[in-house]
């Protein structure tokens, strides 16, 4: 089996190369491109978020957006989004995707530039065992509760921060 490659980009967004995963996760010198899609209840507002596979490479056991991740080699954003989708959340269906930003994530975990997208959903979810232990909705306010914050990716927190910013949460 071939192992995975993605795209890599220097600060002024020029790919550089490509890595493997296990060079790009924990490392943020590797600058990374990445589609996010947070997930609203129609009827609440609320939000689905993942709980990551407690063997999953990092971060291991932390809540994080429902659906994301690297994209492929030469992949654009909407497309690779659609992938995530149909690999951790089974969701194949055409389902509509609307832009809500694009964002850059610095930590000491990883670096990433990242498009997020909405999608208004409520259910029909199929979550893929080796990647997530639970899946489920979280209200507004539970999701800046310093105390649920802690249970966070870094990633999450700054997509959060960002979506209240914007009056989206």
């Amino acid at each position: 089996m071939t192992e995975e490659l993605f795209d890599i980009y220097d600060e002024a967004g020029n790919r550089i190369g490509a890595a493997p995963r296990r060079e790009c996760h924990g490392n943020p010198k590797l600058l990374h491109h990445t589609a996010h899609v947070v997930v609203f209840h129609p009827e609440t507002g609320d939000i689905l978020l993942q709980k990551r596979s407690r063997d999953k490479d990092i971060q291991p056991g932390k809540w994080d957006t429902a659906v994301g991740g690297h994209l492929a080699l030469g992949e654009d954003y909407e497309t690779g989004a659609r992938r995530e989708l149909a690999e951790e959340l089974g969701v194949t269906a055409p389902v509509k995707l609307e832009y809500l930003f694009d964002g850059r994530i610095r930590n000491e975990i990883e670096s990433e530039d990242v498009r997020v997208f909405g999608l208004r959903m409520a259910e029909g979810f199929t979550f893929q065992a080796s990647e997530i232990d639970a899946i489920r909705f979280w209200r507004a306010d539970e999701l800046f509760a310093p105390e649920n914050r802690r249970e966070f990716t870094p990633n999450l927190c700054a997509e959060l921060d960002e979506l209240r910013k914007r009056g989206l949460i």
